[in-house]
């Protein structure tokens, strides 16, 4: 899931009725002895006996944990003083092609810094007959990783991110890494509906294989690209292939979309939880809107014999992401599994924060990612040709 959903557009989770209220916008002055305190006149915090949390409103101070760099970007994106109430009225029908241009123009400004920071070469090239863009570092390819590929899988909601989504999710792994990354620009909703993804990758993967061994190949993207690379692998098994040698899902992941972080997370940016959140359906996807929620080829934590033969599994999130949840649910899932499952979060830290590579906390994801891939991925021979010019 990407920005757009958390926006107001599909959720796909439990419900909890959560009766919250965060005043973001003056969150960066409240006293230390304030924060955290119930506005006044406000009830006292309660449970009732169905477990439902009734929570008064209260002011919610920036993290003490956040970078000076993360503190700034977080009152860039999310401050906004309290909005004046409003009469109920329908939601205009979606423009996915502003929605694709907006998302263009967001990332492009950390597109542009990410090439600064991680130089690269980008070829769109079509490869199993899907398209797509493969990063190389100008410093070429290491020599541990010339036999060694990624692939990425963007967000954006299963609606955008093909583009610069996709190039700010590539560059700073392949720079930083020295090693080929490949993006897919898989189908997505409104044209297309699950699994047309699943089968977009599958088919990129296929043709890898005939140059990779399939330990040497890992596969990792964030938000809904975090959300299909679990489903990718469940369709690699299901197609009886050779599963990758390690996968990455950040901000998005296995499991449904629920739990607390689908309630309290989207308060702590200034914003509503779902209607649907912690609902357990999937109709607030486009994409997923006719899978069922209980399919482990859409959520593999569905099938814990299919758990057991995932990768190593690196899961990454901020603490104020709202898939933040799903991500320590699936973690758990898979090393109930047995497997090797890797939980990153950051305190403080929003949805796909690390598209900023500015942040010191980006950074460091980036270097938890390379390291993991690196010691999880195959280092065996090639199929074909090195690549060129690998130092």
């Amino acid at each position: 899931m990407s920005d757009a959903l958390q926006g107001g557009g599909g959720s796909w989770g439990l419900s909890l009725a959560l009766l919250a209220a965060a005043a973001l916008g003056g969150a960066a002055s409240t006293p230390a002895a304030a924060a955290g305190a119930p506005d006044a006149g406000a009830a006292a915090p309660h449970v009732d006996a169905d477990g439902t949390a009734h929570v008064p409103a209260v002011s919610v101070p920036a993290s003490r944990f956040l970078s000076p760099e993360a503190r700034a970007q977080f009152i860039t994106n999310f401050y906004h003083p309290a909005p004046p109430p409003k009469a109920a009225a329908p939601d205009p029908p979606p423009d996915f092609a502003a929605m694709r241009a907006e998302d263009e123009r967001r990332n492009a400004p950390f597109v542009a810094r990410a090439k600064q920071l991680y130089p690269v070469h980008i070829e769109e090239k079509v490869i199993g007959g899907v398209r797509t863009q493969v990063v190389t570092p100008a410093a070429g390819i290491a020599r541990a990783n010339r036999d060694r590929v990624l692939i990425n899988l963007h967000g954006g909601g299963f609606i955008w991110g093909e583009g610069n989504g996709a190039r700010v999710e590539s560059i700073p792994i392949a720079g930083l890494g020295r090693i080929e990354v490949i993006s897919v620009a898989y189908r997505m909703a409104p044209e297309f509906r699950f699994p047309a993804a699943s089968e977009d990758v599958a088919a990129v993967y296929r043709e890898l294989l005939r140059r990779y061994p399939p330990k040497n190949i890992g596969i990792y993207g964030c938000s809904a690209g975090g959300i299909l690379t679990a489903e990718t692998v469940a369709w690699l098994d299901k197609e009886k292939l050779p599963l990758p040698g390690a996968i990455g899902t950040f901000c998005g992941s296995l499991a449904v979309f629920g739990g607390d972080s689908s309630h309290v997370a989207p308060l702590l940016v200034g914003e509503r939880p779902f209607a649907d959140a912690d609902s357990g359906s999937l109709r607030g996807d486009l994409y997923l809107s006719e899978a069922s929620p209980s399919d482990p080829l859409v959520l593999p934590v569905n099938s814990p014999a299919l758990l057991k033969r995932f990768p190593p599994t690196l899961l990454i999130a901020g603490s104020r992401d709202f898939m933040a949840s799903s991500l320590y649910a699936a973690q758990a899932a898979l090393t109930d599994a047995g497997v090797e499952a890797e939980l990153h979060v950051w305190d403080g830290l929003w949805h796909a924060f690390f598209f900023n590579p500015d942040l010191p906390e980006s950074r460091q994801v980036y270097g938890v990612v390379v390291r993991f891939f690196d010691r999880h991925l195959g280092r065996g021979a090639l199929k074909g040709p090195p690549h060129a010019g690998a130092p």
